[in-house]
C-alpha cells in the first residue's frame, strides 16, 4: 500500500510528458462531447420547425409554398449560424480564407471543391454563411423516400435528379434526354430565388489508397468526374451565373468529424476562385463527344492547379 507521503509526493511532483498527454486528451474529449451535445441540440431545435413547415408546404398553393420556402431557408441559415457560433465558442479550427470578397446572397452560384472529410461541409457552410445563398446539393430521386430527411430535403428545395445509365438508354432510347429535362423542370423554381448548388466532383472522399487504385495523376486529389457538374450546368442552363472553385487544405492532417469538434484541426486553408460560367461550359456532355472531351480537359486543368496549391500549402507546413 502507498503511504500518504508517497501519494502526496505524486500529487505535487512535476507532471511528466505522459501526464500532460493524458490531460490534453481529456480536455479534447470534454470539448468534443460538449460540442457534439450543443450541435445535436441545435439540430433538433431547428429540425422541428423545418419538419412542421415541410408538412404545411405540402398544400398545393403556389403563394403559400413560396412563403414557406423563404421561412425554411431562414431556418436552415439559423441552424448553420448557431453551428458556426458553437465552433467559434469552442475555438474549432482557425480558417485562413482567400477570395471570399465580392460575393452576394442575390447571385446564382455553382460551387465545386475537393473532398477529404465530412468536415469539408462544415467548413463550406462556415465560409459561405450569409455570403451566398444557402448551399444545396443534387440528390438522387430515390432519397426523397428517406423517412423525415426526404421531406426536409424536398421542403428546402434540394434538387432531386434522375440519371439514366447508357445501358438503360440503349434499351429505352425514347427516354434519351428525359433525365435532363426532368431536372430542368425541377430547377425552374430557382429562376426567381437565388441558389448555390454544391458538387464534390471527385465523387468520394480522398485517400491515398483510392488515389493509387485510380492511378490519379495528382498527389493530393482524386480524378474529377465531369459528368455530374456538366449534367447540372446542362439542366440549369442560364440560371447559374458564376462558378466558385474551392480548395480546402488541412496542413496538420485531415481531421475526422470527432477530431474537428475536439479542436484538433487547428488550422484550415481555404482558397476560393470565382469563374464565369460561359458557353465553354454549356453543352450536351453525354451526346457530344467533342464537348465532353473539352469539358473534361477544362476540369482536369482546374484540378492540376488545385493540386499545385495543395502541394504548396503542405510543403510550407513541413518545411
Amino acid at each position: 500500500m502507498w503511504s500518504g507521503a508517497k501519494a502526496l509526493d505524486i500529487m505535487v511532483r512535476a507532471p511528466t510528458n505522459t501526464d500532460i498527454l493524458m490531460i490534453t486528451l481529456l480536455l479534447h474529449s470534454l470539448r468534443g462531447s460538449g460540442g457534439l451535445l450543443l450541435i445535436l441540440t441545435n439540430t433538433l431545435f431547428w429540425f422541428l420547425p423545418i419538419l412542421a413547415l415541410a408538412l404545411v408546404k405540402l398544400l398545393p398553393v403556389g403563394r403559400w409554398r413560396r412563403g414557406c420556402s423563404r421561412w425554411l431557408d431562414g431556418c436552415a441559415s439559423g441552424w448553420i449560424g448557431v453551428n458556426n457560433r458553437i465552433q467559434r465558442l469552442l475555438h474549432l479550427g482557425q480558417l485562413n480564407v482567400v477570395g471570399v470578397d465580392n460575393l452576394s446572397k442575390k447571385e446564382w452560384y455553382m460551387v465545386i471543391a475537393n473532398h477529404q472529410s465530412w468536415v469539408d461541409i462544415l467548413v463550406l457552410q462556415r465560409v459561405f454563411h450569409r455570403r451566398i445563398p444557402f448551399l444545396k446539393f443534387f440528390l438522387k430521386k430515390e432519397l426523397i423516400w428517406v423517412p423525415f430527411l426526404g421531406i426536409a430535403w424536398w421542403a428546402l428545395d434540394f434538387p432531386f435528379m434522375r440519371r439514366y445509365s447508357a445501358r438503360f438508354l440503349q434499351r429505352h432510347p425514347h427516354l434519351r434526354g428525359r433525365d435532363i429535362e426532368t431536372t430542368r423542370r425541377a430547377c425552374a423554381k430557382y429562376r426567381h430565388m437565388p441558389v448555390s448548388i454544391m458538387n464534390f466532383v471527385e465523387g468520394t472522399r480522398f485517400s491515398h489508397d483510392k488515389r493509387q487504385q485510380q492511378g490519379a495523376p495528382f498527389r493530393h486529389l482524386l480524378k474529377p468526374r465531369a459528368g455530374g457538374i456538366a449534367f447540372t450546368l446542362g439542366a440549369m442552363g442560364d440560371q447559374l451565373h458564376q462558378l466558385l472553385d474551392v480548395t480546402i487544405c488541412y496542413p496538420r492532417g485531415v481531421p475526422t468529424f470527432w477530431d474537428f469538434i475536439c479542436g484538433k484541426a487547428r488550422e484550415i486553408h481555404v482558397k476560393i476562385e470565382k469563374l464565369p460560367i460561359n458557353d465553354q461550359l454549356k453543352g450536351d456532355y453525354f451526346n457530344n463527344a467533342l464537348f465532353q472531351q473539352g469539358f473534361q480537359q477544362w476540369l482536369n486543368d482546374r484540378w492540376q492547379a488545385k493540386d499545385r496549391q495543395l502541394d504548396e500549402w503542405l510543403t510550407r507546413e513541413t518545411s
